[in-house]
């Protein structure tokens, strides 16, 4: 009977050995040469520390910086591990509120982004991005038009002239990957980053 399994074990041990460790290892390693930063989670650093990274968002709140989409991550309440605790671009618990277009609850909290954005910038429109959350939880980028959308607030807050904000908001821009998949895009950390060594000049 061993004669008649023996192959189906071998073959297993062979398959496991090249899917479950040769090819990781090889794609691993191929990543890490041809792709260094990326293969390391494209990390960006400020003075030589890390802040963040390009592929995931975080949480703004000042006037001065730009803010990014909502997040609808969450995390366990410390006080009662039944329940769960608003956590912005959470990453160990990556994913929607999976709140639907009948939610009061996802009206609500919209009418009230929408409310607030408004207060800012009554003389425009609320970019869609501004008040809805990813699927994630974790998106990085804004539309263009979101970063235009609080050029006021950031200018006023960092009594700086709305066009050089604007300057900064058009050097930051990301295309369409080979000019055709995705749309027009601003990372937020990015963006932020490069505001922040304008104002040190």
């Amino acid at each position: 009977m061993f004669r008649e399994i023996r192959p189906a074990i071998v073959l297993l041990l062979v398959l496991t050995a090249i899917t479950g460790v040769a090819y990781p290892l090889a794609m691993t390693g191929i990543a890490g040469a041809l792709f260094p930063a990326k293969a390391q989670g494209s990390l960006i650093e400020k003075d030589g520390k890390v802040v963040g990274s390009a592929l995931i968002g975080q949480e703004f709140k000042e006037d001065k910086y730009f803010h990014g989409r909502p997040s609808a991550t969450v995390a366990p309440d410390p006080n009662d591990s039944t329940k769960t605790v608003s956590a912005p671009y959470n990453a160990a618990n990556s994913g929607g509120s999976n709140l639907g277009p009948t939610s009061k609850a996802l009206a609500d909290r919209l009418k009230e982004d929408v409310d607030k954005l408004r207060s800012e910038n009554p003389n425009a429109a609320v970019p869609v991005d501004l008040v809805t959350t990813s699927a994630s939880g974790l998106d990085p980028d804004i539309s263009p038009e979101a970063a235009e959308f609080q050029v006021p607030r950031v200018a006023k807050a960092r009594n700086m002239p709305q066009d050089a904000v604007k300057q900064i908001v058009a050097a930051n821009v990301q295309g369409r990957l080979f000019g055709l998949l995705g749309e027009p895009r601003v990372n937020v950390l990015a963006l932020n980053l490069a505001l922040d060594r304008a104002a040190a000049r």
